[in-house]
């Protein structure tokens, strides 16, 4: 099953995707691969937080990470087949593959369509999160263009692949392309969050 959950900063799409990936894994570890990269200390602190969060306190851990800020073909085949996995997130990922490699858009593309097929082929239950950026009006620098445009290709592709596609907007749902894993209705679970 993969499925594709997007939103603007802040909306709660993170929390949703946790939400099915621990319905999916059903008491088995789940994966987290994580394609930020830490450059700093306040990074490093806030990559801290959210693995101390998703773990809890004091228990037993129930995520395993994989570090994978480019390379998202290459973690998803560490995992074991049937495993749940969450890919958090793609846009900070489409940076990388602009910015700090020397792929080709097309290259970039590529990897995620074998991130895809081998979770498919295995099945694995891959939620993947993005961001939903291209709600306002578009960019005049052609940096920022070719980001949004990257992007927004790698989206329509991943939507149109995916078994469910998502949007979360101010902690609420939008089922656009439903599959057969459903969970309960999701309520946002951390006041602290806005």
């Amino acid at each position: 099953m993969i499925v594709f959950v997007s939103g603007g900063a802040r909306s709660g799409k993170s929390e949703l995707a946790e939400q099915r990936v621990l319905s999916a894994a059903d008491g088995s570890p789940c994966y987290y691969i994580a394609t930020a990269e830490v450059y700093d200390d306040e990074m490093a602190e806030r990559v801290a937080r959210h693995q101390q969060a998703r773990n809890g306190q004091g228990q037993a851990p129930r995520w395993v990470t994989i570090e994978a800020p480019l390379a998202i073909d290459k973690a998803v085949a560490q995992v074991p087949d049937g495993s749940a996995v969450l890919l958090d997130c793609l846009t900070l990922w489409t940076s990388q593959v602009l910015y700090a490699s020397k792929l080709s858009e097309d290259e970039g593309l590529a990897l995620l369509q074998k991130a895809v097929f081998n979770a498919t082929a295995r099945h694995v239950h891959l939620v993947i999160v993005s961001n939903d950026i291209n709600e306002a009006l578009p960019p005049t620098d052609p940096d920022t263009w070719r980001y949004l445009a990257f992007l927004q290709r790698a989206h329509r592709w991943l939507a149109a692949e995916a078994d469910s596609v998502v949007e979360v907007v101010a902690g609420c749902t939008i089922e656009w392309k439903t599959g057969e894993w459903k969970t309960e209705e999701w309520k946002p679970q951390r006041k602290d969050s806005v």
